[in-house]
């Protein structure tokens, strides 16, 4: 009973330091004026969509695991995403 919370908590952990790494990653960008205007763009309508997207997975039933594998999978992206620009 308590392996699937722990394994929550960890994710969601995890979660939060990668999209620490992310937002990291873009602010440099900016401050050394390689950032652009689509990417600042980008940072709030992703936020959107992955809301969006949060809710109606668990509105069909889906659980909190699935939500943070989601969005754990879309910041690993936008690292690997950033680490090549």
């Amino acid at each position: 009973m308590l392996g699937p919370r722990i394994k929550l908590t960890l994710d969601a952990a995890l979660l939060g330091l990668e999209a620490q790494s992310v937002i990291g990653m873009r602010l440099s960008q900016i401050a050394m004026g390689q950032g652009t205007l689509a990417e600042a763009q980008l940072m709030v309508t992703e936020k959107m969509l992955a809301f969006m997207d949060a809710a109606t997975t668990v509105a069909a039933g889906g659980s909190a695991h699935t939500v943070l594998n989601d969005d754990r999978r879309q910041v690993h992206a936008n690292a690997r995403r950033l680490m090549r620009d």
